[in-house]
């Protein structure tokens, strides 16, 4: 068996396991089965995903991004400011950077556990998607912000059974063949959300999702109910912070702590 060095990480309870690859030890194909092993809760580390970080030939390094059931993803938000602190840490660059995903190039700024995160340009933005849920209509709106996410505005969070709803929501045929992530999203104030996520690839709630809240606060001030910067209050009680402009969706920013957990060494399961 092959030993592994990796890193544990979170950010606002969205928790990853990190390994430097940019020997390229693990190779591509090998990843999905490695992330199932290893993010299964109870029998490896346990984690929401996998993160490996490799060279790059256009950016400070490059990341392989796998959810914990194997599947690829093209962006994570928190996975994303986990990523960037890992490598400034580590001496793989400095503390401003970019690093390479399959949504395209991201900017980062690490400010001790502090990173400020550039996402993608959010794309299919849509306003009221009605959605035949077990025989009634449900409004949704949608964008998405480097992976794909459903907004259900509510008047009380924690009301909601994330899991039931967000899975038929997340399965519902006007998502696919990719399927969606859900957030349910109270207003507290204009510059407060309170949300909940249901993240496909976990098929489950998260305790938070960087994109989400992008996805949240940007919809939310679409919607002239909040104005930037926005702070999102997340299931694990964390606070993220979302900078947006809703006259130039291109410039869009996810702000939070990432923290250094542990080291460790894994035998290969």
């Amino acid at each position: 068996m092959a030993s592994i060095s990796f890193k544990k990480m979170h950010g606002s309870g969205n928790d990853f396991i990190l390994i430097d690859n940019r020997d390229g030890a693990i190779a591509a194909e090998e990843a999905p089965e490695l992330a199932r092993r290893l993010c299964r809760r109870g029998f490896g580390i346990g984690a929401d995903g996998l993160i490996l970080v490799e060279e790059s030939a256009c950016a400070d390094f490059k990341w392989l991004f796998l959810n914990q059931d194997g599947s690829h993803a093209e962006m994570c938000g928190n996975g994303g400011r986990c990523a960037a602190r890992f490598a400034v840490l580590f001496g793989i660059c400095q503390k401003r950077l970019t690093f390479e995903t399959a949504a395209g190039v991201i900017k980062a700024h690490v400010r001790n556990n502090l990173v400020k995160l550039q996402l993608t340009r959010p794309k299919g933005i849509k306003r009221d998607l009605s959605l035949d849920i077990d025989g009634r209509k449900i409004m949704v709106d949608f964008a998405d912000t480097g992976v794909p996410h459903a907004v259900f505005f509510c008047q009380e969070v924690k009301s909601i059974d994330v899991k039931v709803l967000g899975e038929k929501i997340r399965n519902h045929p006007a998502f696919k063949p990719t399927g969606t992530n859900v957030n349910f999203v109270e207003v507290e104030s204009t510059s407060l959300l309170k949300v909940r996520t249901y993240e496909r690839g976990v098929e489950d709630e998260t305790y938070a999702c960087g994109t989400g809240a992008a996805a949240c606060a940007l919809l939310a001030g679409l919607r002239n109910l909040v104005s930037s910067p926005v702070q999102v209050v997340t299931s694990g009680g964390e606070k993220l912070t979302v900078y947006f402009d809703t006259s130039n969706p291109a410039e869009i920013y996810l702000e939070g702590n990432a923290v250094l957990v542990y080291s460790g060494v894994t035998e290969e399961i």
